[in-house]
């Protein structure tokens, strides 16, 4: 920085309000400082910085599966959020992980990051009110939270309920859920939904095939056992926990010679781009994803910039259903056994 000073002939001081409060300096002598820097090649010293501030420009988001779209599009608005704060986005794995999830967390606030977003494995573990009670502000994305922290998620529930009552009002009263496991909280509010649904209506009991991930291996494992059972009591109808099992499901039934949606009708959730690209163009019940980023990421902003009146607040979206021809538009005729 003192060489930085020399070259552009002004004070370490106005080197350090270029650096860190620009708004201080005038605009020509921001431009011979820049033009210093850059000829000399200059790198600030962040982790310097960082010791004496006690703080980091970034932020991180700790995903639940990177694998899943759904997860990148979240990122993608929280990197909106973060790109108009002047900071940098860290995206952390934890593949469904507790003690990748744990070490993540351990890393993160040894960095001292902002604040951190999270998808988490398990909303009660204890390192996330730890986290928050040391100083370093978490919000939980798509998943509820209690009163220590802020939360941004989607009514799952209903999203359930919308997708039996489509198949419900397309005549089908055999209908497979296809997900888990279950002590993931979006799929056991997923089940509720459809089960409201199909008992509101009248309809046999939900056909539970629970899987051991979300991912479209554990789809096409669930569409052999799917198209396993008995033909007069197999569903004509499936709904899946994520879109993501849904195009495995999918596969599995064209391979397996089945008719989508003739023979079986199937809805996904989350509706990422694949959904509307599929051989068969996937009904899916919609989330709004980057929205859901953004949100999370300005609650989380104002809770680590300690914006005056910042409460914890719980937003809940609504979810919306898109259909496609996996589902058709004929209703099913039906038999009396």
């Amino acid at each position: 920085m003192k060489d930085v000073a020399a070259r552009a002939g002004v004070s370490l001081g106005t080197v350090s309000n270029v650096l860190n409060h620009p708004e201080l300096v005038s605009e020509r002598t921001r431009r011979r400082v820049q033009a210093a820097i850059d000829a000399l090649g200059f790198v600030r010293n962040e982790s310097a910085r960082q010791l004496r501030g006690g703080g980091s420009r970034t932020v991180a988001y700790v995903v639940f599966d990177a694998a899943n779209p759904f997860f990148t599009d979240v990122a993608a608005g929280a990197q909106v959020t973060a790109d108009a704060a002047g900071l940098a986005l860290f995206l952390c794995n934890s593949g469904e992980d507790r003690e990748r999830q744990a070490a993540y967390l351990d890393l993160l606030e040894q960095q001292r990051v902002e604040g951190v977003l999270i998808t988490p494995v398990d909303p009660a573990d204890p390192r996330l009110a730890a986290l928050a009670r040391r100083g370093t502000p978490v919000v939980l994305v798509d998943r509820g939270a209690g009163d220590e922290h802020c939360s941004v998620t989607v009514d799952d529930v209903l999203g359930g309920d919308l997708a039996a009552t489509h198949l419900l009002d397309l005549g089908h009263r055999r209908i497979a859920f296809v997900g888990g496991p279950r002590d993931i909280g979006q799929v056991a509010d997923r089940i509720t939904g459809a089960e409201r649904a199909i008992a509101r209506a009248g309809g046999e009991p939900l056909t539970v095939l629970e899987t051991e991930k979300l991912n479209i291996a554990e789809g096409r494992r669930a569409g052999e056992r799917f198209a396993g059972l008995p033909a007069t009591r197999r569903p004509t109808a499936a709904f899946c926990a994520n879109d993501l099992l849904a195009l495995g499901l999918l596969q599995q039934m064209v391979h397996l010679g089945l008719r989508v949606p003739e023979d079986v009708a199937i809805v996904g959730y989350d509706d990422i781009e694949f959904a509307a690209a599929a051989a068969v163009p996937l009904t899916s019940v919609a989330q709004p994803r980057q929205r859901l980023g953004r949100t999370a990421a300005e609650l989380l902003l104002a809770e680590a910039r300690g914006l005056a009146g910042h409460t914890h607040q719980h937003i809940l979206f609504a979810p919306e259903l898109v259909v496609r021809a996996s589902t058709g538009l004929r209703r099913v005729a039906t038999t009396v056994a």
